[in-house]
């Protein structure tokens, strides 16, 4: 990578775990972004599933992959992401976002599946050092969008900001018969966060106030990552886009947003949509 380069960042609606063995229109535009993006020397990632009441980052040197979820075939338990870690970014994290204390995790968590079950797509090989940062549950929308913001400043030490989420997510709410459909709260959620992102993202914390938050988003942990990527893109001056817009089981919304990727090419429409949820337990229990 040129030391010259600066990283663009991405926000991925993950969806379904089932997605890390599937080829669908989804994970096809995550692998075309890994391949547009110049290389990173590190990723950093914002999950949503690791909410915790605390601002951490995994600093060991071989994170787990974590499978973090219930009721799945045996097949998506035997995927592993064996990427490095990147323990000296943790100190970088920390120095990049004072006054704020981000504590170093040396051996609890490591990649969940928010993280490796796109970035077996988008970089396949596991050969670029992960970072996982966690959401902080104590911690305001606002305060998530300025945490983005500053995490900008890493784009010029190589680093690529990640979020993986999903704007739209109510597991309660999920119709198997919708498989590639939102319901008219899905909608009108998603359109209104498409627009308020991609026209003034550093006000994207208002979207806490919409009407249809709440169905949108009944618990925040999916949502919040956006707003580290809304922070970056405002910071940076870069407008966000959409590569791929869709939604899923009426209830979940995968669009993905980027700031300073290259477009993606049209994906292949003859390609199926969203994976089949393919687990067995209730979706509000399976950790979707």
């Amino acid at each position: 990578m040129d030391a010259m380069t600066h990283m663009p960042a991405a926000f991925l609606g993950h969806g379904s775990p089932m997605n890390a063995l599937e080829r669908n229109r989804y994970t096809e535009t995550w692998r075309r972004i890994g391949a547009d993006v110049p290389r990173p020397r590190a990723i950093l990632v914002v999950s949503a599933h690791w909410y915790v009441p605390v601002t951490a980052v995994t600093a060991m040197p071989r994170p787990r992959t974590i499978h973090d979820f219930f009721g799945f075939p045996q097949p998506l338990f035997e995927v592993q992401y064996p990427a490095p870690g990147l323990p000296e970014l943790a100190e970088e994290v920390a120095d990049a976002v004072e006054p704020d204390h981000v504590g170093a995790d040396v051996d609890g968590w490591g990649l969940d599946h928010g993280t490796w079950s796109v970035l077996v797509h988008a970089f396949p090989d596991a050969d670029i050092p992960v970072v996982q940062l966690s959401i902080d549950t104590r911690q305001p929308p606002e305060w998530h969008l300025a945490m983005g913001a500053r995490l900008a400043r890493l784009r010029e030490r190589g680093v690529l900001v990640m979020g993986s989420g999903n704007v739209v997510h109510n597991l309660r709410a999920i119709d198997w018969k919708q498989e590639d459909h939102g319901f008219d709260w899905a909608r009108r959620f998603e359109e209104d966060a498409t627009r308020l992102l991609s026209e003034r993202p550093g006000d994207a914390d208002a979207l806490v106030r919409h009407p249809d938050y709440r169905m949108a988003a009944p618990t925040p942990e999916h949502f919040l990552p956006v707003l580290y990527i809304a922070g970056f893109a405002a910071e940076t001056g870069q407008r966000l886009e959409q590569p791929i817009t869709g939604y899923a089981y009426g209830s979940l919304s995968m669009t993905c947003h980027t700031a300073g990727v290259p477009c993606c090419p049209a994906i292949d429409k003859r390609l199926p949509g969203v994976a089949p949820l393919g687990t067995d337990a209730p979706p509000e229990e399976s950790n979707l």
